[in-house]
């Protein structure tokens, strides 16, 4: 069968700077350019593959800050501080890097990383699809067919959720966690849901009226205080739920993703050439 695994570029790569920026690790290569984040990106996808053992491999990057959410919300991720100039030529040297490893880039202007997951994870109706992130939003794309690997700290250790454990843990679908967040908002997104409805409330209600139209086809059945945070803010609890919604109809330039069959023959050679000696050591262990 086939098995698609999807990989959230930027989550892996910020999430690789920032666990060795901490302590100034920042490896340069011959060139002098920083390749801590890169290093640790391409280690957590080889891990992954390596685990969950694809037929396909694809890493999807949001490609640049500004998409179709700021157009709705101009605050829309305003809130976070612009990256460290280590980061900044990593950018496109991990996607240089992945290419000529034989992994699928994948991303579109005006959308981000999420979109292009969700929008293959869509197309692929016939096939398994493993989705590899750090951020739960992701858990609204879970399907009959679609599990989430959500990275802890390390490398290969994740918190794995399927279908079933989501609907057992969290009593509720997937879709319907699109609407708890739209009540609830997201700090670090930057929208705000519902002023005064905080996670435990958000996911209440949604169990018990099932959507953000039952609830306000119920209003009058919730406490005062309910009644009126949501009365005042409306506007901005639908348009927190559209922010929050993952687009899955993104125009992909090229969704076909080529087989994975593994590292080509020349990637010691390519990591030599990106002077990426981490990667290469991690490499060797492998391959010997």
């Amino acid at each position: 069968m086939k098995h698609v695994l999807l990989i959230d570029g930027m989550a892996l790569l910020f999430r690789s700077f920032f666990a060795t920026a901490v302590s100034n690790q920042f490896m340069y290569n011959h060139n002098g350019t920083p390749t801590n984040g890169v290093q640790g990106f391409i280690k957590h996808t080889l891990t992954a593959a390596e685990i969950i053992k694809p037929t396909h491999v694809a890493i999807c990057w949001d490609m640049g800050k500004d998409t179709f959410r700021n157009e709705e919300f101009s605050l829309y991720k305003a809130n976070r501080n612009a990256p460290p100039e280590e980061l900044i030529p990593q950018f496109d040297l991990v996607k240089e890097v992945a290419d000529h490893l034989s992994f699928h880039n994948i991303g579109v202007k005006g959308y981000e990383a999420d979109d292009c997951i969700g929008t293959i994870a869509k197309m692929e109706t016939d096939s398994k699809v493993s989705i590899v992130s750090g951020d739960k939003d992701l858990l609204q794309l879970l399907a009959p067919n679609v599990d989430v690997w959500l990275i802890k700290k390390g490398f290969g250790t994740y918190e794995t959720y399927n279908l079933d454990r989501f609907l057992s843990e969290y009593e509720i679908t997937p879709k319907q966690f699109i609407d708890v967040k739209g009540l609830m908002g997201d700090t670090s997104d930057g929208y705000p849901g519902v002023k005064g409805i905080g996670e435990k409330t958000a996911f209440k209600l949604i169990k018990e009226f099932g959507s953000i139209e039952g609830i306000l086809e119920n209003i009058d059945r919730l406490t005062p205080g309910q009644r009126n945070k949501i009365t005042q803010d409306q506007e901005m609890l639908h348009l927190s739920r559209k922010l929050a919604e993952i687009h899955c109809e993104v125009p992909l330039d090229n969704p076909t993703i080529k087989d994975w069959n593994g590292l080509p023959d020349h990637a010691i050679s390519v990591v030599d050439q990106f002077g990426l000696r981490s990667v290469k050591k991690y490499m060797e262990q492998k391959i010997i």
